[in-house]
């Protein structure tokens, strides 16, 4: 307490140090928590479909010529027509059920159709659908900015529309619209509500409806089913999960981590960055301390010289210097942790300008407890390894030769 403002300066060196650490942690944490979560608000944790593969190696010439020793060329082979639909769908979710690690399971039947209204025409999808289950697995009640996913119970012939695909049509709830198929058969529906999950190409593209309309609409029967999507106790089980159903129904399953590989990929280098910068800036903090106590120690060198000839050891003189750096470290991290907490709080009530994400009102900021317990902790360390350095070269001075000048 001597010198207060060099103290002060030190102390602030931590508190400005520690404060943009968990500013900008809290941040970019949660940054990639929303983008995790919208990318899992559209992506269920294991999704089971029919993979066809088309292949050119098998012909009808080729097999009624093949004992035939001429070379048999085909030309601009047709492939021959399949059925994209799951076999013994039925059974195969009845079975899925008794697995403890499957929550919810929404089969579905999804199609390219063309929006007709009017003179407008956009291509995009429909996905037929039991709501009730796939807006457990989506949580669509809460991305329905118009409506709500049981109102596609209670319509005949209903539809719900995303927000974007909407807008493009001027729909809105009540009207209208026709949809066709690639193979030109058409069917009107009624809006019954809109949503907004805050992906441009979710939302300009896709609508739900009641799942026999659309089986209905491509002259199907009622067992008809393309996909299936399926929602996990843990979504970390989703990997091994999806091997594991892979090998039991022998149909392609994608999990969540593999269908958003490079939004993953995002994430990790965004939080290496994060903690490197962080990092750096309480490192920065610490030389600022190591600066502070080495020119304190030179000034204080006479008062250490007769303090070791009045009897102190080295020791105590590491004892002083360092708890000096010690209560600059600690009170400095407390105020720095204060302030970082009052920054961050600040920017998540910064309301996002961007009114297209429905799902985003304010700036993503996470309030992890670890990311304070990690600051304080590496804001006592720092300084403490910042005074231990110049404290041990004071403890070695000859008193003789500082008091001879």
């Amino acid at each position: 307490m001597a010198n207060k403002k060099q103290t002060l300066v030190a102390m602030l060196g931590v508190t400005f140090g520690i404060a943009m650490f968990i500013l900008m942690i809290s941040f970019m944490v949660g940054v990639n928590q929303f983008m995790e979560d919208t990318m899992l608000s559209s992506t269920p944790d294991i999704h089971i479909y029919n993979d066809i593969k088309t292949d050119y190696s098998v012909s009808v010439a080729g097999d009624y010529f093949k004992n035939n020793p001429a070379l048999v060329v085909v030309r601009h082979p047709k492939p021959k027509q399949v059925n994209l639909n799951i076999k013994n769908a039925q059974g195969i979710i009845a079975d899925m059920h008794k697995d403890p690690d499957i929550v919810h399971i929404s089969p579905f039947l999804s199609t390219q159709v063309f929006y007709n209204y009017g003179p407008v025409q956009i291509n995009g999808y429909i996905n037929g659908v039991n709501i009730a289950e796939e807006s457990k697995i989506f949580d669509l009640a809460s991305k329905m900015t118009v409506g709500k996913p049981e109102d596609l119970l209670s319509a005949d012939k209903g539809i719900i529309m995303g927000r974007g695909l909407a807008n493009k049509l001027d729909l809105g709830v009540g009207d209208m619209v026709t949809l066709t198929t690639p193979q030109g058969t058409s069917m009107s529906f009624r809006v019954v509500g809109l949503f907004a999950i805050g992906i441009g190409t979710i939302d300009d593209t896709r609508s739900y409806v009641n799942l026999a309309n659309v089986q209905q609409l491509l002259g199907k029967d009622r067992s008809y089913i393309t996909d299936i999507n399926i929602k996990l106790t843990n979504n970390k089980l989703a990997r091994d999960k999806a091997a594991e159903l892979l090998k039991k129904y022998n149909y392609k399953s994608d999990d969540w981590e593999t269908a958003n590989s490079s939004v993953l990929a995002g994430n990790i280098v965004r939080d290496v960055l994060t903690y490197v910068v962080s990092i750096t800036l309480l490192v920065v903090a610490g030389f600022g301390i190591y600066n502070i106590m080495n020119m304190t120690i030179q000034n204080k060198m006479k008062d250490i010289a007769i303090l070791k000839a009045q009897g102190f050891a080295g020791g105590d003189i590491v004892k002083i210097f360092l708890g000096q750096a010690l209560f600059i470290g600690f009170f400095g991290a407390i105020m720095g942790e204060m302030l970082g907490f009052v920054l961050a709080y600040s920017l998540s009530r910064v309301p996002f300008p961007h009114n297209d994400f429905i799902a985003l009102k304010f700036f993503p900021v996470a309030f992890n407890p670890a990311h304070y317990i990690f600051g304080l902790v590496f804001g006592v360390i720092t300084p403490f390894i910042a005074g231990l350095m110049p404290s041990m070269k004071a403890s070695r001075i000859d008193p003789v030769a500082i008091l001879r000048g």
